[in-house]
């Protein structure tokens, strides 16, 4: 984000505020507001104490990530009735939200040995902005804005969408003003020394027919015991670090808050501001990050994503049978139109990654009831991989846009100048990325696992011959002597784009590569061109098209980063894998309550500073909060066998900054332990504290 900003999220409603607590849009701050569907229901909330920004002390979102909170101060008050010097009147500023609502609190302490007046004034608008406006889509015709409504104690903004869809922004104030107008709320403070003043007012972003909010107390006692709920479902992990322990519990945090009910269990969201909704990709990869952690989350991603699996060839939304959405959305640019991701279904890898997830969950869970309930879906995904995904029937999955208004690059670096050749020219014509015949290998893999338990032999022979096909080609056609690594994609020419990325190293988490050469592709990975010292770079130093600032071109990205650690622990290359933790750890002290963001800058590691901030990544983004989850997974090599009840630990490491690590409630429907990791020497040694139920703890060295 480009400024300091604060974002809370609770269901389909976010929000940003500036360190304040206010709520005021600029060309460097667009995207404060309120938001409900992709709609900004309020575009202005600001505080003003006779006529001035009040003084700020400090602000933060808690660890929870349920509350904002603002210490905030008076100016000089000097207004003829009465004069005060600065910081004699605290201002505790809170919000939280909840079913749609936000709810908002002022509290102010006088701290002066004398009475004061003093004017204090809540400002409040509403624009009604689709996300893709704030984004930069231009409009040709909007909805209509009515009249204001103020009545003695609230205001309702109201927004008749193009969509035709009726929009409402309800304004409450528990604590009625002395004057309310169309925009603005007076209030005339009159506070003795050591006197209490409270200032209570919600703001709901609401459709017609929406029951109205419920009061303060029973809203954030409902949140709190949701909040315990969701993170009583976790596996719960302490380790000797304490400021591995904010990362932890922030990440956490994170992940709970994405989570967002669905008539089909919760999904991960994406990302505040800008992705906040169902992504194919984000959500599955995040549901594999937090496996270990959280398999029940997975039921409600591959449940989503299986009722809206696509049915039918629609172009225009890049819809084919069989194929996983990419995005879907509910806003007004997206129910006109006007952009194509109502419903979209233009990525390459969601389709493969989605029968990886129920594979992954399978072999975490042992629950083959629900597969069982999913394999049409299962075997549509993979039909869709062997005739649409593969356009030329090379064995290989390639992407080409079919949609007039839809992405040109479908992989997860879908930037328009993400794949190109070696001199810099962009691949043209149907594109196969690297990564993506990694995941459609692990993909085969386990369709004919899952086809074996379910007793389907046509689906098994299949899946058996394109993993054979694959194994056979892949590396013939996607390795490069001349950079010393597979090349990022094959254009629709077949020729290969010799650029070094990090999308070879996300090809090792499927297995596909020998270990010989995914030995050669970590080394490549670790040396400085490609490792910044906070991470690897999505394209290495001395590319064509490298820069450090760019999105995809050069850019340092947690998720990437944890799925090429995933990878490395396959071959047990357990000391890069804690290279890359120690990497991101390190970055975690540097930023804004311990949070990892979407991406930050490529930029080399510079001492006594931390990395350059990217100025709009998102934050959170729920699968830059799953990736230390996920490496740390792969530094215990930590693996489950539900066939045999085993929870197993491969050649377990931890970095030298922890000494040593406690998980609580690891294991099975069928039991669970609480573990102790601990160093030993050069050794790591694993102790059951408390087992229950008849599993297993295996420890390979």
């Amino acid at each position: 984000m480009d400024i300091k900003t604060f974002g809370l999220k609770e269901g389909e409603l976010f929000v940003i505020l500036n360190p304040f607590g206010d709520i005021t849009p600029s060309s460097i701050s667009p995207h404060e507001g309120l938001y409900r569907d992709d709609t900004r229901f309020l575009s202005r909330l600001e505080l003003k104490v006779s006529g001035e920004v009040p003084r700020m002390l400090s602000s933060t979102v808690k660890s929870d990530n349920i509350l904002f909170t603002a210490d905030l101060s008076n100016p000089v008050i000097k207004d003829g009735k009465s004069s005060l010097q600065k910081d004699k009147i605290h201002i505790f500023r809170s919000v939280f939200l909840y079913d749609n609502t936000l709810y908002g609190k002022l509290r102010l302490i006088n701290y002066d040995q004398k009475e004061v007046e003093f004017p204090l004034e809540l400002f409040f608008d509403a624009d009604f902005y689709d996300i893709f406006e704030l984004r930069g889509a231009r409009r040709i015709k909007r909805g209509r804005r009515l009249p204001a409504e103020v009545t003695q104690r609230g205001i309702t903004f109201s927004y008749q969408g193009s969509d035709g869809i009726k929009r409402l922004t309800k304004i409450a104030f528990l604590t009625g003003p002395d004057h309310l107008g169309e925009n603005r709320a007076l209030y005339n403070i009159k506070i003795g020394p050591q006197e209490k003043v409270e200032i209570l007012f919600t703001v709901r972003a609401a459709y017609e027919g929406d029951a109205e909010p419920i009061e303060i107390e029973s809203a954030y006692t409902r949140l709190l015991y949701k909040k315990q709920e969701e993170e009583a479902e976790t596996v719960k992990i302490k380790t000797s670090n304490e400021h591995f322990n904010e990362l932890l519990h922030r990440s956490r945090a994170d992940i709970c808050t994405m989570l967002t009910d669905t008539p089909y269990g919760r999904y991960y969201y994406a990302g505040i501001p800008w992705y906040c909704t169902t992504f194919g990709r984000d959500g599955i990869i995040t549901a594999l990050q937090c496996l270990w952690i959280a398999p029940q989350n997975a039921l409600g991603v591959l449940g989503f994503l299986a009722a809206n699996q696509a049915k039918e060839l629609d172009p225009e939304n890049d819809a084919e049978p069989g194929k996983i959405p990419h995005e879907m959305r509910s806003g007004e640019m997206a129910r006109t139109k006007e952009v194509p991701f109502r419903r979209y279904y233009g990525t390459v890898d969601a389709t493969p990654l989605f029968i990886v997830l129920a594979g992954e969950y399978l072999k975490r869970t042992g629950d083959i009831d629900f597969i069982s309930k999913l394999w049409e879906n299962l075997k549509a995904a993979m039909q869709w991989m062997v005739t649409y995904g593969d356009i030329d029937g090379d064995g290989f999955i390639e992407y080409h846009r079919h949609s007039s208004k839809g992405l040109i690059n479908q992989g997860w670096k879908d930037s328009f100048d993400a794949v190109f050749h070696a001199d810099g020219s962009l691949a043209k014509g149907p594109v196969a990325v690297v990564e993506v015949q990694g995941y459609a290998y692990l993909a085969y893999h386990h369709m004919m696992h899952m086809a074996k338990l379910l007793g389907d032999k046509q689906t098994l022979n299949e899946a058996l011959k394109r993993t054979r096909h694959l194994k056979k080609n892949f590396h013939r056609a996607f390795w490069s002597k001349r950079i010393g690594m597979y090349g990022i994609a094959l254009d629709g020419e077949k020729r290969l784009c010799e650029v070094r990325t990090s999308n070879a190293g996300q090809v090792l988490l499927s297995g596909i590569v020998s270990d010989r050469y995914a030995r050669a592709v970590a080394r490549r990975l670790m040396e400085r061109d490609f490792f910044s010292g906070w991470g690897i770079r999505t394209v290495a130093k001395g590319e064509a098209l490298y820069n450090p600032m760019s999105y995809h071109n050069g850019t340092v990205w947690p998720h990437d980063n944890s799925l090429i650690g995933w990878g490395l622990q396959r071959y047990g290359l357990k000391e890069e894998v804690i290279t890359i933790l120690t990497g991101l750890f390190d970055a975690s002290l540097f930023m804004e309550l311990r949070r990892l963001p979407e991406l930050f800058c490529g930029f080399d590691r510079r001492a006594d500073e931390g990395p350059t901030l990217y100025p709009v990544a998102c934050q959170p983004q729920a699968w830059a909060s799953g990736a230390v989850f996920l490496l740390l997974q792969a530094a215990l090599g930590l693996d489950f066998e539900h066939h045999t009840r085993s929870i197993i630990f491969k050649s377990p490491r931890l970095p030298d900054y922890i000494d040593w690590i406690e998980i609580e409630g690891l294991g099975f429907k069928e039991g669970r332990a609480d573990l102790l990791l601990e160093r030993y020497k050069d050794d790591v040694v694993v102790k059951v504290v408390k087992k229950e139920g008849d599993i297993n703890v295996v420890i390979y060295k």
